[in-house]
């Protein structure tokens, strides 16, 4: 089979099309699936990097997220037919592991799973919108709906807007009735996340998001219960790096500070005063649960969530697709498959 095969790591070169990848065989338990749509991740970046303390199965087919149909059921598989249309639980609950990083995953013509990582497709969400859901959209429900509690009235400032998170995070503050300024880095990206609800836009490149907040949302209050406690409720950051401690100091007292992740560097330098004086809340999100997916399904399938992709590139394209990716230059999900 055609597959984009990672054997060792490296930058954007290492991921090399094969077209003559062994076919997976679907063993006890296990199925296999025709890879309609696959979405990239900057998980993906990072697994083609190298990650501290993650040893890799070389040779690897990255792509965590995974929608397609049944071509053929293993032994001992049971209440699954070929044809069915399926998505896949990213992660493995049972054994461990991640699909695309310990397993294969996406960027192939077929993929192999365990028959529980299987979630049935409504007829009215696509391969595409289905493929685009797991590991960001699930992760900006878990974020903003368990972790982070979202309320209506709320204001919610939200770093890295126009990334798969990101954008699903604007959709779900809003839905949940929240006030939503977001960082876009171009003009283009602001639109795109204007017509997904977002009621400002802070362009992060031309101006400075901490003075723009202060200049149009007020400064927190040092004093409890003052009644000019002013900036922002909530402040979502994924991304880290040089953006985390400057970040606090857009909040009101007592905000709180949603993270999933660390895009642009994990270990920033902190300044723990703004936290005390101004009592603030940091909430870390991990991930997705399996009722996350049933949720993020009907919400598509009711044409409450819309998901955003910037683009779907051939699976021959795969590698360049992540090249976009990384060098951020989407807005929304990237996809690769037929």
């Amino acid at each position: 089979m055609k597959a984009i095969v990672l054997r060792e790591h490296g930058d954007n070169s290492a991921l090399k099309l094969e077209t003559d990848f062994p076919d997976p065989v679907a063993g006890e338990g296990e199925v296999v699936l025709r890879v309609r749509a696959s979405s990239l991740n900057y998980h993906d970046v990072f697994t083609r990097r190298g990650m501290p303390g993650i040893k890799l199965p070389f040779p690897v087919i990255i792509g965590l997220d995974v929608a397609g149909e049944i071509a053929s059921i293993g032994p001992g598989v049971k209440g699954w037919s070929v044809g069915e249309r399926v998505l896949v639980d990213p992660i493995n609950r049972v054994t461990g592991g991640l699909v695309g990083e310990t397993t294969h995953g996406g960027l192939a013509e077929f993929c192999r799973v365990p028959e529980h990582q299987l979630v049935r497709l409504p007829d009215s969400v696509s391969f595409d919108d289905a493929a685009a859901l797991p590991v960001a959209y699930g992760t900006a429900l878990r974020m903003m709906q368990r972790i982070g509690q979202i309320k209506a009235g709320e204001r919610v400032l939200i770093l890295g807007a126009s990334g798969g998170v990101g954008v699903c995070a604007v959709q779900l503050a809003k839905l949940a009735g929240a006030e939503v300024v977001a960082c876009a880095g171009s003009r283009e990206k602001g639109e795109r996340l204007r017509e997904l609800g977002a009621d400002d836009i802070i362009y992060y490149t031309e101006e400075d998001f901490v003075e723009v907040v202060r200049t149009r949302y007020g400064k927190a209050a040092r004093r409890r219960g003052a009644a000019n406690n002013g900036g922002v409720d909530v402040v979502v950051n994924f991304t880290g790096g040089d953006t985390w401690t400057r970040s606090l100091r857009t909040l009101r007292q007592g905000g709180r500070v949603l993270t999933c992740g660390a895009t642009a560097g994990f270990d920033p330098k902190e300044d723990l005063r703004f936290i005390w004086t101004f009592e603030l809340q940091i909430r870390g999100s991990n991930g997705w649960e399996r009722e996350d997916l049933h949720e993020l399904l009907d919400l598509v399938a009711s044409g409450k969530l819309r998901v955003l992709i910037d683009r779907k590139w051939p699976l021959e394209d795969g590698a360049q697709a992540l090249a976009s990716l990384e060098n951020r230059q989407v807005v929304g999900k990237v996809l690769v498959g037929a």
